[in-house]
Order: structure tokens, then C-alpha cells, then sequence
């Protein structure tokens, strides 16, 4: 479980507040609207109703307490760059801004925000899954239950070959690439490949098989 900080409830902020809370994060919403938080205060541990460009205001919330801050805020590009500057200069952990263009990316990624992401129900998903889990690096959604991870190796497959640990028999997932160290990628990697522990395994399955492999990287 995280703490986790929402700034803006508009679409992709509802979208990530609800993707969180059903993965057992611990979330404050904020926003100057009150009715923008009344479908999700019973999923959120806190909520405020504050114009977060006030520095007293991000103050008053301790930002530096969160594992990770969001900035949803879509209509007022203006507004998102003062907060995730003043999240940052305040102390905050991780920022992750909402962007709606290249341009407004490198601004924000200039001035505070350690990542952007650009609004859409699917980015949503994929954020909540990738940040809830620091062993989870990225998430693709495909069909009838199935998606592709990237995740770190179980501590039970390092410095073992990928056929030696017999991944795809006791845990039915499908190592689809090995990203190394360096970044480089072995995609469809041979069953004889040995996993290291700084590895960066993709794997394709289900999420019934995934969810307990990610229980276990906590």
C-alpha cells in the first residue's frame, strides 16, 4: 500500500482515484470543487476542498509525506505548472503530471515533474498498476484477462536459466523479453538465458497468475 495524493478530479483523476483505491492505496483528493469529490469520498482516506496553487495550501497538506503526487489538472496548463513546481520546492517524493501535449511535457519535466502522462482512461489503469508496485515498470492491457508486465524477477529466478526455473509450468507466464542493466533487450529470449537480478523481465499473463507473482515482489 502507497500513499498517494490526487490534485484535480476531472475524468482521468476520477479514473486514477478509483483504478488506486481498488488496489488498496491510500489516497487524499484534492481539488477546489466540491462536487468533483462526492462520488469518490468513500474511497479516499482524506480529501480537501483548496486551490493548490496557494503554497500555505500544499503546506498544510505535508506533499512531503506522500509516496507519490499526482496533478490531474487538464484545463489550466498554467495552474499544473505552478503546483508541480511547488510540490517539488516543498519536498515531495515523485511528481507525475497529466500533460495534454509535447510541449507542456517539457515544461513540466523541466520544472518539477519526475514524469508526465498524457489523460486517457487506459493511461489511468496502466499508471495506477505501474505505481502501486515498485517492482511493476510498465503495463499493457490486451484482452479477456490477459496483459503484459514489466516486472522485476522473483528472487527465486535470479542467476537461474529461465527453463531451470520452470517459470512457464509453475507459474503459467510467458517470458516475452530481459531487459539488462545497460537497457539493452533480448526479446523472445532463449529458455537457457539466465535472469540476473537487476533484470527487467516482460511477461505475458493472465492476470490471475500475475496478481500472485506481484504479491510476492513486495
Amino acid at each position: 500500500m502507497k500513499s498517494v495524493l490526487i490534485i484535480g478530479l476531472g475524468d482521468f483523476g476520477h479514473y486514477l482515484c478509483r483504478d488506486l483505491a481498488a488496489l488498496k492505496n491510500e489516497i487524499m483528493i484534492v481539488d477546489q470543487d466540491e462536487t468533483a469529490m462526492e462520488d469518490l469520498l468513500d474511497l479516499a482516506a482524506d480529501s480537501l476542498i483548496a486551490d493548490c496553487t496557494r503554497e500555505s495550501v500544499l503546506k498544510k497538506i505535508g506533499v512531503d509525506n506522500f509516496d507519490i503526487c499526482f496533478v490531474c489538472i487538464s484545463g489550466n496548463f498554467q495552474c499544473s505548472l505552478e503546483i508541480t513546481s511547488l510540490l517539488k520546492d516543498l519536498g515531495a517524493k515523485y511528481v507525475v503530471s497529466q500533460v495534454r501535449s509535447e510541449v507542456h511535457a517539457k515544461f513540466l519535466l523541466r520544472n518539477g515533474a519526475d514524469e508526465v502522462i498524457h489523460p486517457n482512461r487506459g493511461a489511468a489503469m496502466r499508471a495506477a498498476v505501474k505505481y502501486n508496485n515498485d517492482h511493476v515498470f510498465d503495463y499493457i492491457d490486451l484482452k479477456d484477462g490477459y496483459s503484459i508486465y514489466e516486472i522485476s524477477p522473483l528472487k527465486d529466478w535470479v542467476n537461474k536459466s529461465i527453463v531451470s526455473s520452470d517459470i512457464r509450468a509453475r507459474h503459467d507466464l510467458y517470458i516475452i523479453g530481459i531487459s539488462d542493466v545497460n537497457g539493452h533487450t533480448n526479446f523472445m529470449p532463449d529458455p537457457q538465458t539466465v535472469i540476473h537480478e537487476d533484470d527487467h523481465l516482460m511477461v505475458l499473463a493472465h492476470e490471475g497468475n500475475i496478481e500472485r507473482i506481484i504479491r510476492r515482489l513486495k
